[in-house]
């Protein structure tokens, strides 16, 4: 499934809901998330520090929020329940970016031979593009946290993203394929797939004004594939799917 598909996902999916919400009375909350984002995923030695940190992109997303505890229709507070004070569902477009490497003990510079020499050689994009919804819980009122200026709302959340992912891969044709491991023909795939993630992140919210909030969210994403880098899961090294940690600061604006 390609962007453009994606998007048309969103408007028939997303905005009827928002409509519906909106004809119950509860408001809308809209934001812009931005920060690194690190791909756990076949390419370098696992539980490396250097490889988690050098196979590092870039994540953007556009959020939008069902607020529980007000009203837009009346510019009031809902009725005091459990449920309005402390939970709000969240839909969300993203995209990430990162650029791929082996790093860490195959590669190091005492390796040598031409196993160690294609590993050096290889190279990879993953591209993943993602919509879905997560329930986010927050412990401490919502209603206290939006009366107070510089105010901190604590949450966690979990939920399910759609994922349309986009593999790259590149390396030197050295008739090897180290060992027969990667050979192109059968343990590279640069065609792109659908799959799906499970996503659950700790976070909290600062009260910037009345009508406006800064986050800060730390986020695990795994994905239920593990052809997500492009490369193998036959292989015996590649067993685990990939899975995402993305760290991002966003703003968010309350819109009624």
């Amino acid at each position: 499934m390609n962007a453009r598909i994606l998007v048309l996902v969103l408007v028939f999916l997303v905005f009827p809901k928002q409509e519906i919400y909106s004809q119950l009375g509860f408001s809308h909350e809209v934001g812009v998330i931005v920060g690194p984002s690190a791909l756990y995923s076949d390419f370098g030695q696992r539980n490396s520090a250097e490889n988690n940190v050098g196979n590092t992109g870039i994540g953007i997303g556009l959020i939008h929020y069902i607020n529980f505890a007000y009203r837009a229709d009346c510019n009031c507070y809902t009725r005091d329940k459990y449920w309005n004070d402390h939970f709000k569902i969240r839909t969300e477009l993203a995209l990430h970016k990162v650029n791929l490497k082996h790093r860490g003990r195959w590669v190091a510079d005492d390796q040598q031979g031409q196993a160690a020499d294609f590993l050096r050689s290889m190279s990879g994009k993953a591209t993943n593009f993602e919509i879905g919804s997560q329930l986010e819980y927050f412990p401490f009122s919502i209603r206290d946290f939006s009366a107070r200026k510089g105010s901190l709302a604590p949450f966690i959340s979990a939920g399910l993203h759609f994922v349309a992912y986009d593999p790259e891969v590149t390396y030197v044709n050295d008739g090897d394929y180290y060992g027969g491991k990667y050979d192109p023909a059968t343990a590279i795939r640069q065609d792109g797939g659908n799959t799906w993630a499970f996503v659950t992140s700790v976070g909290i919210r600062y009260k910037l004004s009345v009508s406006s909030d800064l986050m800060l969210d730390s986020r695990l994403q795994y994905y239920f594939s593990n052809w997500v880098d492009g490369l193998s899961p036959d292989v015996p090294e590649n067993l685990a799917n990939e899975w995402i940690y993305w760290l991002n600061v966003g703003y968010i604006y309350y819109i009624n």
